[in-house]
């Protein structure tokens, strides 16, 4: 196996902690939980471990400025900003949505890390405001790095194929991992990941926004270019993904009572907080298929914490919650 450039700077390996109050509360089978939360950049969370592999390819390239995108409440934007703050680097965040009268949550914390944001009304305009905006820094002499939504590219997802064999040097070997799933990055990742170290059980990933389809074949794709990373390329059809998109239909950062539930039966249960939108929706379904007798009694499952608290306090999750 080649070895990919890396920075080390992520606190690993995360606990893995057993959540024996919501197993007994769901009546199912046992439940851990991977803490992602604690990576330690920026409050911790999953984009950490793919800005390891990217920040460290945007070093060689001599880049001066890192420019990528996300919603306003965006953790990867968080995280990217913290990263470039970190290592020297400037950082433009192409954001969609609106300022609102004060930073708040996420918000605050890129503005407290230095980041320019520009901004777009619509999700829809936030690529090509990437691109144009990556073409004036070039233009400018600036040494842009793009960093796609996310991260999701086939370097970062190296993240979550070494967490896979982090996972198993610490003799965890669940029947199941479950977790969020929206760029495809973390998801191809740990299906890369299982193929190399051996992991057995499922790799099921929870949409936030995307449908089964179009994560499947996003997935299979960019879990094979990470592999040639690695050495010789890896196949994988979509048939081979497991993806749930049951509980997206309400869009993106919509806060059901689903996802409410979530978010407090983690809280009274275990101490533990989720974040609105990504965590709160896949543990949503963690819970909705425990109920449904999808895992078996004698089965475990490591439900995969990525981070996001921070977007707890933004204003609209902060009185939703409330």
């Amino acid at each position: 196996m080649k070895e990919a450039v890396r920075l080390r700077f992520a606190h690993l390996p995360t606990p893995i902690e057993e959540l024996k109050r919501l197993t007994a509360e769901l009546g199912g089978p046992r439940i851990f939980v991977k803490r992602d939360d604690a990576t330690g950049l920026a409050l911790g969370g999953n984009k950490t471990r793919k800005l390891e592999f990217i920040v460290a390819d945007a070093l060689a390239a001599d880049a001066r400025t890192l420019v990528t995108a996300g919603a306003a409440q965006s953790n990867h934007c968080r995280q990217t900003a913290a990263a470039a703050a970190r290592f020297g680097l400037s950082c433009v965040l192409v954001l969609n949505g609106t300022p609102g009268d004060r930073p708040t949550a996420n918000l605050l914390l890129d503005s407290l890390f230095g980041a320019k944001i520009v901004w777009v009304s619509d999700r829809k305009d936030r690529e090509k405001a990437q691109e144009a905006v990556f073409r004036d820094l070039q233009a400018s002499g600036d040494v842009p790095y793009f960093i796609p939504y996310g991260g999701s590219t086939p370097l970062g997802a190296l993240g979550y194929a070494f967490a896979v064999e982090e996972v198993l040097s610490q003799g965890c070997d669940p029947d199941c991992f479950v977790f969020g799933t929206s760029s495809g990055g973390t998801h191809a990742g740990l299906v890369l990941g299982a193929r190399i170290f051996g992991f057995k059980g499922r790799v099921l990933g929870i949409s936030i926004d995307e449908t089964e389809a179009w994560l499947k074949e996003r997935v299979s794709g960019l879990a094979a270019e990470a592999s040639e990373l690695l050495g010789p390329r890896i196949d994988f059809s979509p048939g081979e993904i497991l993806a749930d998109d049951s509980y997206c239909h309400a869009g993106y950062g919509v806060l059901t009572d689903a996802e409410k539930e979530a978010v407090r039966l983690f809280a009274r249960t275990e101490g533990l907080l989720l974040d609105p939108v990504y965590t709160g929706r896949a543990a949503a379904g963690l819970i909705d298929l425990v109920r449904k007798g999808h895992f078996g009694l004698g089965e475990s499952v490591l439900f995969w914490n990525t981070g996001g608290q921070p977007a707890l306090f933004a204003e609209k999750y902060e009185s939703a919650l409330a």
